[in-house]
């Protein structure tokens, strides 16, 4: 049997980029689901792959994304939480804040689709020991909010770099954006949060072994402005490294790898977009027809209880590991 995997796909949608960046406009909450959630949809048809879905609950609340988030859970993919406001500073939020963004959330997928998110991903990688501590509260049965990376310092400030127009107060709100340099110390295979007497299964953001530098596929596709052929060879070395180690790679993708910068101008300042749209989802395809033959994809879900089932021993942490 092959080794496990899997995938799932973060729908941040234009007005939660435009809003992070500190653009104009968002607070109007400009969509671009209706275009990008049946292009990808229709990928995952074509290539019979089941994902998980992590949604915005603004998104699932407004009117006009419900149709685009409808076509998701009648494909059959797993719906998650993935925040209410979409802001990736979780980690400043106190406890009575997490609860009601998580309830409203809930509340807002739970009417359109008719499922309660069992999975959680903070936006940025945001979490902290009380983020965990309302997951496991509410029974979620894993979280996968962490990206053991050693560079999320530079994906920071390239971040800040390219959004000149993010004020002051919203820089310190995000000086924790895509983690710190302590992430690259985390494990890269699933394991045990302890949250009292209730425990949360982890299933980290796959980095590349050893090194720890991101392998989603928003980062393979910024490589490829520079070179296609490194970085699809860089793909491969990712995916070799994986098996020789034992790492059960999840996978991660964003809509804008659906998208083109005729799709959304705002955004243009994205590497990704930079991209001609057919050029692009080749490139994904690629990577996803050598993912799929290498291993067993599979959703969140269906990951993190094949996890909880081994019968090998996961480690746990504690929660003071993210109280910093």
């Amino acid at each position: 049997m092959k080794p496990m995997a899997s995938l799932s796909l973060d729908l941040d949608n234009k007005w939660s980029y435009m809003k992070t960046a500190g653009d104009p406009g968002w607070e109007s909450y400009p969509s671009y689901l209706d275009i990008a959630v049946p292009r990808a949809l229709e990928f995952f048809i074509e290539r019979d792959l089941d994902l998980t879905f992590f949604i915005v609950g603004q998104d699932a609340a407004l009117e006009k994304n419900s149709e685009a988030i409808m076509q998701i859970s009648n494909a059959g993919h797993e719906i998650a939480n993935h925040s209410f406001r979409h802001e990736p500073w979780l980690h400043l939020y106190s406890k009575e804040e997490l609860v009601e963004e998580f309830q409203k959330t809930e509340d807002a997928l739970e009417k359109v689709t008719g499922h309660i998110p069992k999975g959680f991903r903070g936006p940025g990688f945001s979490l902290s020991p009380t983020v965990l501590e309302v997951l496991a509260e509410r029974n979620y049965e894993y979280d996968c909010s962490t990206l053991p990376t050693y560079i999320a310092p530079l994906a920071r400030a390239y971040f800040f770099l390219k959004s000149p127009d993010v004020s002051e107060e919203e820089r310190e709100k995000l000086k924790k954006l895509f983690g710190k340099f302590s992430d690259g110390f985390q494990p890269l295979k699933p394991y045990i949060w302890e949250v009292g007497e209730k425990s949360l299964i982890e299933i980290p953001v796959t980095t590349l072994p050893l090194f720890k530098t991101p392998i989603h596929a928003t980062y393979v596709i910024y490589l490829a402005t520079f070179s296609k052929f490194a970085a699809r060879n860089y793909w491969k070395t990712a995916l070799k490294m994986c098996k020789m180690s034992g790492v059960q790679p999840s996978l991660l993708l964003h809509p804008l790898e659906f998208l083109s910068g005729e799709d959304a101008s705002e955004l243009s300042s994205f590497p990704s977009m930079n991209l001609p749209l057919d050029e692009k989802l080749s490139l994904v395809s690629e990577m996803l027809e050598i993912y799929a033959r290498e291993f067993e994809v599979v959703d969140m879900e269906t990951h993190a209880k094949m996890v909880s089932e081994t019968k090998a021993p996961l480690k746990k942490l504690d929660l003071a590991i993210k109280a910093d």
